[in-house]
């Protein structure tokens, strides 16, 4: 079998806007991130898999808990991707704990389909985007308690930007993140997002939900360690494609409920150009964040 065939294969099969920027790392941690992006990824589809009763859902869980536990103690994972992993978890010094944050936050998804407010939709931010960009940070070789403070809130601006973007997608497996206090202060019943009714209403809570987003992209600016931007570039490009993404989301008015909207999403081309751009103004004296 190929060398890291697994993490490559589920990587470039999503498509998504966090492997979109791994071309822009060296290749050693670009197979690192790959091999992480994988982990994220198969246990997010396993909390996913509709097709799958809770109780199979959770046990494969388990399963996953065990075997990166094997991966981090330097045991002999059964799972292809934390046997790819396993040599970055000690190159990188990679913590069980954040990885066991991770599986957790999608536990939760199995049982918890509402949030009663943001204090309990931080804890669950935090666990499914925030510990990423912790585990992420190390590989790019990155320390220090402001890139901390910076991963953690990107990683919380990026998953109230994903919430806005999913709700629809969201709702068909009935879990609904916006926070149940916003919604009530608005008067939307959940019924109104189950049924993907859009109104004033609605607008009034993605807009309360998306300034806690535009919060805290402005918290990663503030906290983002310039004398390590060489190294942050994947990351940076990641959260301005996010970024856009959000400023697309508002200009639709958030209007991702109506059957006759179209996905929001960043093209394929705006990333590459976003990455390129990014990587050019890394190598200039003087980087400021373009979100936030």
């Amino acid at each position: 079998m190929k060398e890291y065939s697994r993490s490559k294969s589920v990587t470039v099969k999503s498509g998504s806007n966090l492997a979109a920027s791994f071309f822009l790392l060296p290749r050693d941690r670009q197979k690192a991130m790959m091999a992480l992006y994988a982990f994220c990824r198969e246990v997010d589809d396993v909390a996913d898999d509709d097709n799958a009763p809770l109780a199979i859902r959770s046990e494969r869980l388990e399963e996953w808990r065990v075997d990166i536990r094997k991966a981090c103690e330097w045991g002999e994972p059964s799972n292809p991707v934390c046997r790819e992993l396993r040599p970055y978890i000690r190159k990188y010094s990679l913590p069980l704990m954040y990885f066991e944050e991770l599986i957790s936050g999608m536990e939760a998804d199995l049982v918890k389909t509402r949030y009663r407010n943001f204090d309990e939709l931080q804890s669950y931010c935090y666990r499914a985007a925030s510990v990423v960009g912790l585990l992420s940070i190390r590989i790019f070789e990155c320390a220090g308690e402001p890139v901390e403070h910076y991963a953690v809130n990107l990683g919380h601006a990026l998953q109230l930007t994903n919430i806005l973007r999913d709700v629809a997608e969201d709702a068909k497996r009935g879990r609904i993140y916006l926070p149940q206090s916003v919604m009530d202060k608005h008067g939307v019943h959940e019924n109104d997002i189950l049924c993907g009714r859009f109104s004033s209403r609605y607008l009034n809570v993605a807009q309360e939900v998306a300034e806690r987003a535009w919060a805290h992209y402005r918290l990663a600016r503030e906290s983002f360690p310039s004398e390590q931007k060489g190294r942050l570039v994947a990351a940076e490009c990641m959260g301005t494609v996010y970024w856009q993404l959000l400023r697309r989301l508002r200009a639709a008015e958030y209007n991702v409920l109506s059957s006759d909207v179209k996905r929001i999403r960043v093209g394929r081309l705006t990333k590459l150009f976003i990455g390129l751009l990014i990587w050019v103004r890394a190598q200039r004296k003087s980087y400021i964040p373009s979100y936030g």
